[in-house]
This record gives structure tokens, C-alpha cells and sequence, in this order.
């Protein structure tokens, strides 16, 4: 499986950005898909995931409200709509896919390169 995530760059604060993150190598539906970020000197923390079977979505309290993920399964792909950026949200974004029917931080088996995403103030 591969994953490839676009779409980051450069937004003043109040801006929106939309990423994308295509797979390829297996079938999309045997995945739910994540999105997860890791800023300077922090660790990598959980973004966003949405499940492949129920559609499910899930967010981080400090995204809810301005982020929403969603896929486009006949393009194998998954977005994060991002909207009112702060400069806190500034981190290179990382997608990744888990397996139907597991859960957990652990189960993502697969990761895309990341798409760095900054907001200024």
C-alpha cells in the first residue's frame, strides 16, 4: 500500500487549506483511513479518521468544528478540509490507513510522506 498526501503549504491565520491523500497498491475498501500531524518538537498527535464501512468520523477537540474528513472512493482518496487555520495547527500532516476491523493508534499499518501545512499570524 501506498500512500501519497498533497494540498499543504503556506495560509495566514483564518485561512482554509484542503489536503488529500491518495491510495494505491490495495483495495480502499479495506481501510479506514487517519489523519494525524506532528509539529517542531512535538509528537505526533491524531487529526481526524473516518471508517471505511459506517462512514464514521472522528475528530480531535481541537479540530472539531473547522476540520472535516471525508473520501471519494471511486478516486481511492480521502480530504481533510481545513477552515479558521490557527498558527497552532501549523505541522506536517500525515494520512494513514488501518485496517477494517482493528482499531487503535497501533493498527495503522500504512503512512503516507506528509504534506507540511504553516499558518502565519
Amino acid at each position: 500500500v501506498q500512500l501519497q498526501a498533497s494540498g499543504g503549504g503556506l495560509v495566514q491565520a483564518g485561512g482554509s487549506l484542503r489536503l488529500s491523500c491518495a491510495l494505491s497498491g490495495r483495495t480502499f475498501n479495506r481501510y479506514n483511513m487517519g489523519w494525524f500531524r506532528q509539529a517542531p518538537g512535538k509528537e505526533r498527535e491524531f487529526v481526524a479518521s473516518i471508517k471505511f464501512t459506517s462512514g464514521t468520523t472522528d475528530y480531535a477537540d481541537s479540530v472539531k468544528g473547522r476540520f472535516t474528513i471525508s473520501r471519494d472512493s471511486a478516486k481511492n482518496t480521502v480530504h481533510l478540509q481545513m477552515i479558521s487555520l490557527k498558527p497552532e495547527d501549523t505541522a506536517v500532516y500525515y494520512c494513514a490507513a488501518q485496517p477494517v476491523g482493528s482499531s487503535g493508534f497501533s493498527a495503522y499499518e500504512y503512512w503516507g510522506q506528509g504534506t507540511l501545512v504553516t499558518v502565519s499570524s
